[in-house]
């Protein structure tokens, strides 16, 4: 699943059962074509930043699934602790010097003109050598592959019947352009004394409105966001979705994003970027944060409401 496309709004970024990222029986349909069931435990992960992971996080838990874990690192982390993945890498490294033992030698060759018989002889001896050693190395590397817990492969599932039942629908982390709006209203009215906090979790390019989105008519951002783009939360230097608690702890800080303020957070499509900060947020003790799920696909496309750029 790709968090992207969990959002569904019309192409007038209209949500027709905001603030759930689809209605009931759209959602339903696309669960279960996934082959998951209700009973199922589900693991959200991605390549290891967390923005993928927590937007389908954010997707089950909104429809009252209540096995639904993420795991921190995704597939990085499972890379990491695969011995097979060592010896795949070690082959795989072996496979790379090789090949460039071959790429010198024929590099070399093109300026046949300024070589000897003798040499263009040897080069291409080097050349003959190095395809019979990548092509042993090869079939070591493809015999390690079988042993990988991390494989390429195409997604092969049963559909299966998913109920969403409407009594456990969680609305406790997830909020519409309304609900927003008004906190956007309190913020402008009373600045930092507010007992909001919107924030924007996009690059710096899409906030100043130089980057303009696919079927967003106006670009921007809205009005008394504070601008905390989400890769500040990831770990990126040692592969996990999330900083220590301290250090995420230090931004949140920095900003003023304190815990006695309901927060809302937004992306481009409310999956995503906007649900890693949520995520981080919740895991640090927060308790009014949401999700708003619109996001600027909403927000951009609506022109009765305000932006700043």
């Amino acid at each position: 699943m790709y968090a992207h496309h969990l959002h569904h709004s019309d192409i007038a970024g209209e949500m027709h059962c905001a603030p759930l990222y689809r209605c009931i029986d759209d959602a339903e349909q696309y669960i279960g074509s996934k082959g998951i069931s209700n009973d199922m435990m589900i693991i959200a992960y991605d390549d290891f930043k967390g923005p993928n992971a927590t937007g389908v996080y954010s997707f089950f838990e909104s429809y009252g699934h209540k096995n639904i874990k993420i795991l921190n690192g995704g597939r990085a982390a499972i890379m990491a602790i695969d011995p097979a993945q060592k010896v795949y890498d070690a082959i795989n490294k072996e496979l790379k010097a090789e090949k460039k033992i071959d790429k010198k030698a024929r590099r070399a060759l093109k300026k046949k003109a300024d070589l000897s018989a003798e040499k263009i002889a040897e080069l291409e001896a080097i050349r003959k050598a190095s395809k019979v050693k990548q092509k042993e190395i090869k079939a070591r590397l493809n015999e390690a592959a079988k042993d990988l817990l991390v494989v390429k492969g195409e997604e092969k599932v049963t559909p299966k019947t998913y109920h969403i039942d409407k009594h456990n629908i969680n609305f406790d982390y997830i909020a519409e352009k309304n609900e927003v709006k008004k906190a956007v209203d309190d913020i402008l009215k009373n600045g930092d004394k507010s007992q909001f906090a919107v924030i924007d979790t996009r690059a710096m390019s899409e906030i100043i409105g130089e980057r303009k989105m696919d079927n967003c008519a106006r670009s921007g951002h809205i009005p008394g966001s504070k601008f905390i783009e989400w890769n500040k939360i990831s770990d990126t230097k040692n592969k996990k979705s999330f900083k220590s608690a301290d250090e995420i702890q230090k931004v949140f800080d920095h900003y003023g994003v304190s815990k006695d303020k309901t927060i809302y957070a937004y992306c481009m499509v409310g999956t995503g970027r906007s649900s890693e900060i949520v995520t981080a947020l919740r895991l640090l003790g927060y308790k009014d944060v949401k999700v708003f799920t619109g996001s600027w696909d909403v927000w951009g496309n609506d022109m009765n409401l305000p932006l700043k750029r």
